[in-house]
């Protein structure tokens, strides 16, 4: 740790030299000696002292505690006072402006370092405090924000609903069936939608509150990515192809089903949704004794390179995704679930050409887990 950097303010030269040759010789750098509160403000901002040693009586229009006071507020400097006069008045206005310490004239050299070491110290706190409280403000605001376009995600589909409950029961004679169905699966996909916003901030409340356990069990790799893929055709259109890819060695692995379905669910339907034009979806699986690896690859429009550092913050979304909906929490969902079983997640993309992310999770092979037969299971599922 390099030396503590120290101003002294003080209007006695002789008195103020022989203070500074205490300090340089307990190991303190003496940054500059003044005489008036207008210099000890121009030295603080110049040379950005640790610690202020301030005389109270000096030359100038403010005394060293209406310096001190200014200093402290702008600067948040530490300052200990050292002065030959110790009144009511006088350390009624001291403990007013933040001071660190008080040390009366003559110094005796135990004392001076012992009240700068205490006074650094209790200033390294208050600093650590203050950065604490900042951040926690932080995080509560950025929360509040969140939870305010969430609201508003939510009542868009609630005015969805609303406006199509009002259509059907106005006019719902007069429509055709295939008018009315297309209706109701409006208030189907809304309804959906708002299940899946409130199942994310659910999700990343309980992950900022309480760590969220990771419970492995023995799953078929194959089978459950298989069903997540039908799944997914309700919401592909007849442009996309979905297929499953299986490079495996093993296809029974311990992992966090739930966790999981976070992790697929939120990337495929990125995947889909990001692809406006179609083109081939792939979700392609590699498991050895070490870890699984998933890709999910698309052709869609891609991730501009400069918001790659924003990728997994929640509710950030690309500046290319133009009237494509979405509440920006799935990839911080994926983000925190991968965590939660120790792996990793990484993005490769090109504007235009589509984007692949890979998740590596680790494994601890059971003796349950049934090695596979030579041929891979490989399969393309195409909306009809």
């Amino acid at each position: 740790m390099s030396e503590a950097k120290i101003l002294i303010v003080e209007d006695e030269f002789l008195i103020a030299q022989g203070l500074a040759r205490k300090l340089e010789k307990l190991g303190y750098q003496v940054i500059d000696i003044v005489a008036s509160g207008a210099e000890a403000i121009q030295r603080t901002r110049e040379f950005d002292p640790d610690l202020i040693l301030m005389d109270i009586v000096i030359e100038g229009d403010r005394d060293g505690i209406e310096t001190a006071a200014e200093i402290y507020e702008s600067y948040f400097v530490p300052v200990i006072y050292v002065t030959a006069y110790a009144d009511d008045q006088i350390l009624k206005r001291a403990q007013v402006t933040g001071s660190y310490g008080y040390i009366l004239k003559p110094f005796n050299e135990r004392e001076l370092h012992a009240t700068i070491q205490i006074a650094l110290s209790k200033h390294r706190q208050a600093i650590q405090l203050q950065k604490s409280l900042e951040n926690a403000e932080n995080k509560c605001q950025e929360k509040s924000q969140h939870l305010s376009r969430a609201s508003h995600n939510l009542r868009n589909r609630m005015t969805v609903i609303q406006a199509i409950a009002g259509i059907l029961h106005e006019y719902g004679e007069q429509l055709t069936s295939q008018k009315r169905q297309k209706h109701l699966d409006l208030i189907r996909t809304s309804i959906q939608n708002m299940d899946e916003i409130l199942e994310d901030v659910l999700f990343l409340n309980r992950s900022e509150t309480v760590q969220h356990p990771c419970r492995l069990q023995l799953i078929d790799l194959i089978e459950f990515c298989q069903n997540l893929l039908e799944e997914y055709q309700a919401i592909a259109t007849e442009k996309h192809r979905i297929k499953l890819i299986n490079n495996s060695s093993y296809y029974r692995v311990d992992l966090d089903r739930k966790l999981l379905h976070y992790i697929l669910t939120n990337l495929l339907s990125n995947a889909i949704k990001y692809s406006p034009n179609g083109g081939q979806v792939i979700l392609e699986i590699s498991c050895n004794l070490q870890q699984v690896i998933f890709r999910v690859k698309d052709e869609g429009i891609g991730i501009p390179q400069n918001y790659f550092n924003k990728l997994f913050q929640q509710f950030e979304r690309a500046s290319n995704v133009g009237n494509i909906k979405g509440t920006g929490l799935g990839l911080s969902i994926v983000k925190q679930a991968v965590d939660l079983h120790h792996g990793e997640v990484s993005v490769e993309s090109e504007l235009g050409r589509g984007t692949t992310f890979t998740v590596k999770l680790p494994l601890t092979l059971s003796s349950e887990q049934i090695k596979v037969k030579p041929d891979k299971v490989s399969g393309c599922l195409e909306k009809s």
